[in-house]
């Protein structure tokens, strides 16, 4: 394909064509710009000074309160989507997090919502009026999809044919829009997905608000970031490898990671997409957990399955939510997986939240599954298994290059073989049963199985630029396509999260890991951790993660 114009001139261009969407009223002054640059952490009152008290006021509202408060007539949808869209311009400019912008649209549509109301005193559904962010894996109508490669700007990522360009849209686009969602912006995202920081050869980098000396995450580090910032309290991301529990915890909010089939992935932009075996699901990030049962409850009332086939027929079981707030539920605790060792932050999260179920009357036993790094490696094997040639196909589109980080990871090679390509899937379902087969054994014990399984999302909070160097806490979650919840616990204080002398590295990864903490650097990173059940429990752990919350609550009041 011949290249007419630099994949740097174009990367600028684009970057350009972004900031002329925000309103002029909406740009910061390159005075201010520098103060952010400056700034350690961009979240709160930082933010907040370039707002006024009513934007502040809605943006800091959760999601339930928001929709509640339109449908009563006391918020229009265009007031509240005028705030966000405000804040999220705001948060693109000091942080970088955006990819696609268009407020004239969302505003458009948020009159049209109100007009509706007023005229039938009726929602159009139960997401009436709210904004919602996506990450740039989600096609909407007339506007691109990049997924972070140059050679799409222009057009939507995997829409060959010139004529359907920004013709497709998601199926999840389209259940979100049925339901009154209003759709604002597109998140950004790493060149290739897959990658657990945020940066690509479009936008450069997106850091972490709470504390730029980190990264926000990856590969829906975008929308964590922009929860963090209040430009969104509700988004919609994608995890293949902990994609969106990785940006959760590293920002400080709350996400839900399904079971593959339970949402749509129809007309969603993926890497490597012809790879099944272990399916990238959509799920949702937010700055409440009843945002997330919100955003689940109102796609599922689509009926997706209708529309496509892939998606098991699942209605939103509201049942569930009492059977898991019981006086007595059984968690497992995963300290660490004997491959690399949690930091210091991570550790008194992990204690704290044990410590609270313990005092709210719950049991916790220690939790030693199979090996996760047999997990990892079988999972990483599916993830490159055609030898990185989709990736460099979109690479060459523009004639851009690999990002120095990820030079190793993706260097063109031949796909695997289909015979060890079945050797690894038996592989894979032989792990997943003796998963299996262990957490059924926790019942002989007393009787009672284990119900959720409390572990670390990353062996750091947040993560120093260039040094994340194991993902198996969360890619073992993909590998048996299990349902997780990602709840904030607690922030790194340098103080208290001191480095631990006497730590011995049981391998060469933990050791590069143990000597990448510096409690100065970390001080301030939101610490979160992932509760995991087993498939299609999206319903169960979003109710363990509320009685999780409330021990939280307690605990600290005591």
């Amino acid at each position: 394909m011949e290249i007419s114009q630099s994949w740097e001139a174009r990367a600028a261009a684009k970057r350009a064509d972004t900031l002329e969407k925000i309103p002029e009223g909406w740009r910061l002054s390159p005075a201010d710009l520098a103060r952010a640059k400056s700034q350690r952490d961009l979240t709160g009152a930082f933010i907040e000074q370039f707002l006024t008290l009513g934007e502040i006021a809605i943006t800091t509202k959760d999601s339930i309160d928001l929709v509640n408060e339109i449908r009563e007539k006391q918020l229009t949808a265009v007031q509240v989507t005028t705030a966000f869209c405000k804040r999220a311009a705001v948060a693109h400019q000091v942080n970088n997090c955006l990819h696609e912008i268009f407020f004239t649209r969302a505003l458009t549509r948020a009159a049209q919502l109100d007009a509706h109301l007023a005229t039938t005193n009726s929602p159009v559904g139960p997401l009436h009026g709210l904004p919602i962010s996506l990450k740039d894996q989600f096609h909407v109508k007339g506007v691109d999809t990049t997924m972070g490669y140059i050679g799409w700007i222009g057009r939507n990522l995997g829409v060959t044919d010139p004529a359907q360009t920004h013709h497709i849209e998601s199926q999840l686009t389209t259940e979100l829009l049925s339901v009154g969602a209003v759709l604002y912006c597109k998140t950004s995202l790493p060149q290739t997905l897959l990658f657990g920081e945020t940066k690509n050869n479009i936008i450069g980098e997106t850091l972490n608000p709470h504390n730029q000396h980190l990264s926000c995450g990856g590969s829906s580090g975008g929308e964590g970031a922009l929860l963090a910032l209040g430009g969104s309290n509700l988004g919609v991301g994608t995890d293949i490898g902990g994609s969106v529990r990785i940006p959760a915890a590293f920002n400080g909010v709350f996400a839900l990671k399904p079971t593959p089939e339970r949402l749509s992935y129809r007309d969603v932009a993926n890497t490597n997409p012809g790879q099944n075996t272990y399916r990238s699901t959509v799920g949702f990030l937010s700055t409440s957990l009843g945002g997330l049962e919100l955003g689940l409850r109102a796609v599922l009332g689509t009926k997706p399955w209708v529309r496509d086939p892939a998606v098991v027929p699942i209605p939103f079981r509201g049942e569930v939510a009492g059977e898991y707030r019981r006086s007595a539920l059984n968690f497992g605790v995963l300290w660490a997986d004997h491959a690399v060792g949690p930091h210091p932050p991570v550790l008194r999260g992990l204690r704290e939240v044990v410590e609270a179920l313990r005092q709210a009357g719950h049991k916790v036993v220690d939790w030693e599954p199979p090996l996760q790094a047999t997990a990892k490696r079988i999972h990483f094997s599916f993830l490159f298994a055609d030898g990185a040639h989709d990736v460099h196909s979109h690479l060459t589109l523009s004639g851009e290059p690999l990002l120095p980080d990820l030079e190793g990871s993706f260097k063109l090679g031949d796909p695997i073989p289909l015979a060890e390509y079945q050797d690894l899937t038996l592989q894979g379902l032989d792990y997943e049963r003796a998963y299996s087969d262990y957490w059924n054994s926790t019942a002989a014990a007393d009787g009672q199985v284990v119900d959720a399984v409390i572990m670390p999302v990353a062996p750091h909070a947040a993560v120093i630029p260039g040094k994340y160097y194991h993902t198996a806490y969360t890619e073992v979650i993909n590998l048996m396509n299990y349902s997780a919840a990602v709840i904030p616990v607690t922030k790194a204080n340098k103080t208290v999260d001191v480095v631990d002398a006497s730590y011995q590295p049981v391998s060469e990864v933990d050791r590069m890991n143990w000597d990448a903490y510096d409690p100065d650097i970390y001080h301030g990173a939101p610490v979160g951790v992932q509760l995991v059940a087993r498939k299609f429990e999206e319903e169960k752990i979003l109710a363990i993660a509320g009685v999780a919350m409330e021990a939280l609550k307690a605990f600290r009041n005591k």
